[in-house]
């Protein structure tokens, strides 16, 4: 049954006041998000929580700061494959990597880990191109639980088969079973490939620049913002890249009409990744 005109425009209050009493309380601003996707997102919040309107969760979220990790996990979106879009992984490794390689250090952002299927994925993908002992790879979510579970490595096995898939299919040289252990229902990740990531809490919203970096990936993010909270961080990301450096979106996101489009140049648009243009000047974000 479709909500009423009258039960939708008090909805809209009720999620205005949310939102303010999230960054005014915790500090966290999601007024740029887009509406549609974070309506939905604070309605099934609110029902996993055990209240029964936005405004009941917007008085808990007032007075019971214990609950902000379980918010910031709400409203975030966990949602990963390892070697998510094979053909993304494959280009990655045939097309990137190899330039990328004439770097003594190669720091590599990942914003919006999530669980951290993708960061390992690209460890893997470094190890086999060689890459892996002189990477650093900053890994980076909102939520506070999805990088616990991310630095974990720990995965419902039931996932094997089709990121074997996935990894075959990006160009995987090995076995991906090499890669981890199983034990009944779950399988963990060697710890071998999160020697050298670095899991850290970043707002994109609000936080800045958080390294220099040669390569960062932010896939599958941009599409929960608005269009000016897309253009901030498309220009956190072109002042945290070096010169010539790479930026990957997720395979629904584009620049093509973004107001920092001009800062990035095509370098395989089916891929969605994006070099920083050779004639732009990195600014401070504001």
């Amino acid at each position: 049954m479709q909500p009423l005109p009258d039960e939708l425009a008090c909805e809209a209050i009720e999620l205005e006041l949310f939102v303010q009493a999230m960054h005014r309380r915790h500090g966290y601003d999601f007024s740029q998000y887009a509406p549609a996707s974070l309506r939905r997102r604070v309605r099934q919040l609110a029902e996993r929580l055990g209240c029964d309107s936005i405004s009941a969760l917007t008085g808990r979220t007032l007075h019971e700061p214990r609950l902000l990790p379980q918010l910031l996990e709400g409203l975030s979106v966990p949602v990963s494959d390892m070697f998510r879009d094979p053909a993304v992984f494959r280009a990655l490794r045939e097309q990137v990597l190899p330039l990328l390689a004439s770097y003594p250090q190669i720091n590599i952002w990942q914003a919006g880990c999530a669980h951290g299927e993708e960061v390992y994925s690209l460890a893997i993908l470094l190890e086999e191109e060689g890459l892996y002992e002189r990477s650093r790879i900053f890994a980076t979510d909102l939520s506070a639980n999805a990088l616990r579970q991310a630095e974990e490595g720990i995965y419902p096995v039931r996932e094997a088969q089709q990121w074997s898939r996935n990894y075959q299919a990006a160009g995987g040289t090995r076995s991906l079973v090499d890669y981890y252990s199983a034990r009944y229902d779950l399988l963990k990740l060697d710890d071998r490939l999160r020697r050298n990531i670095t899991f850290a809490q970043h707002n994109l919203a609000s936080d800045r620049v958080f390294c220099e970096a040669h390569l960062v990936l932010c896939r599958n993010v941009l599409i929960y913002f608005s269009n000016p909270l897309q253009d901030h961080c498309l220009a956190l990301f072109r002042d945290s890249l070096v010169r010539g450096g790479f930026l990957c979106l997720g395979m629904c996101e584009s620049i093509d009409f973004a107001g920092n489009a001009g800062d990035f140049a095509a370098f395989d648009a089916g891929a969605r990744i994006y070099r920083l243009a050779a004639n732009t000047v990195a600014m401070a974000v504001p």
